[in-house]
């Protein structure tokens, strides 16, 4: 059951309070660099990315936020630590909102200046709590940090920006480990009704980062927390947007582009599978409607999944049958299996698009 919250906008964006869970990522360029930073923004919201962060390190990467907001479609936050004064111009820049941890800004008043200006600009603060910087005073107490810990830490922050009057606020509590991360996220959730950015922090190369992540933020999702989430990879950003919308599509949350359907193979398949369903992966991620899309191996489970996805192949000896919405349409020989279910998922996707531009037009 989703979690009931309050409903923030970033943006055009709205999150929590029923809204959509959102999908983020952060630019890894340098953001000074305008030219590179909105290259690869541009890239990330291609492949879904619905709000992107830039890091700000300094008074030259603030001022470089005018020309980046200027030059994308999705909303705009600014990473800010240490100096408020950088808080401030990115406001000042246009930014769509902050991630700041108001326990390294500084002093309250500076915290008071940064919360007064997010309010004049109508711009949201996502609290970040990091299991690798928390205070050291609650370091001292836990020993270490336990979830308690970073539950103590963010409730600290809300309750700082709450006595400032502001309400605006998103909270995020990652560690790397996922047991950690999970069980922070709960124990806040039972505290606070505000929303949730969810994501497993350093959560490691493409591969092992996004097997961590698919568990951490799985478990949290499929208990209902989260309103936004990062998947943080060490790589391409675009990979961080498309494992998230293959989590969120595995749980049935949010639907885009292709689901697909493939068997493990086995001592019966008599074609080149892995070959073919990793071609068909490749080529159709970026497909714009939701298509299921069945690869399989052979006359056992095959026939059944590829006539139920809307399109299909079951392989047989050399060659597979294609189905198209539960009918099998024709045979295609092994070497043009790919080819043809390519173009096929193309065609479906394209009359549905006719469909719905014809229903709007009535």
């Amino acid at each position: 059951m989703p979690r009931t919250t309050r409903q923030i906008k970033v943006g055009t964006v709205s999150v929590g309070g029923g809204a959509p869970l959102s999908v983020q990522s952060m630019c890894s360029t340098d953001t000074r660099d305008i030219p590179a930073t909105l290259a690869q923004i541009k890239r990330l919201t291609a492949a879904g990315c619905e709000i992107v962060r830039c890091a700000v390190p300094d008074q030259a990467a603030a001022q470089a936020l005018g020309a980046i907001r200027a030059g994308i479609s999705i909303p705009l936050i600014a990473d800010i630590h240490f100096e408020y004064q950088l808080a401030l111009a990115a406001l000042e820049a246009g930014v769509d909102g902050l991630r700041i941890n108001p326990g390294n800004i500084g002093a309250r008043w500076k915290v008071a200046e940064v919360v007064k200006s997010c309010a004049e600009h109508g711009a949201p603060i996502r609290i970040g709590v990091n299991g690798g910087s928390l205070e050291k005073d609650l370091l001292v107490k836990y020993g270490h940090p336990t979830p308690a810990a970073m539950v103590e830490s963010a409730l600290g922050h809300v309750r700082l920006l709450e006595e400032l009057n502001f309400e605006q606020i998103k909270i995020s509590l990652k560690a790397s480990d996922i047991r950690r991360t999970v069980e922070a996220y709960r124990l806040l959730a039972s505290q606070v009704d505000y929303p949730l950015h969810i994501g497993i922090t350093e959560a490691g190369t493409t591969w092992s980062g996004t097997i961590k992540s698919a568990i951490g933020l799985g478990a949290l999702l499929y208990d209902g927390l989260g309103d936004t989430l990062r998947v943080s990879l060490t790589g391409d950003p675009v990979e961080e947007v498309r494992v998230g919308w293959e989590i969120l599509k595995a749980l049935n949350l949010r639907e885009r582009g292709p689901v697909f359907i493939s068997c493990p193979t086995c001592g019966r398949c008599q074609i080149d599978l892995i070959a073919t369903a990793e071609e068909v992966e490749r080529r159709l991620h970026d497909l714009p409607v939701k298509l299921t899309i069945a690869v399989m191996g052979c006359v056992v489970n095959g026939p059944g999944e590829a006539r139920e996805a809307d399109l299909g192949i079951a392989g047989g000896k050399g060659q597979g049958l294609l189905f198209r919405q539960g009918e099998i349409v024709r045979k295609v020989p092994q070497n043009e299996l790919a080819d043809v279910l390519v173009a096929e998922a193309w065609k479906m996707a394209e009359e549905r698009q006719d469909v719905r531009t014809d229903q709007e037009d009535q």
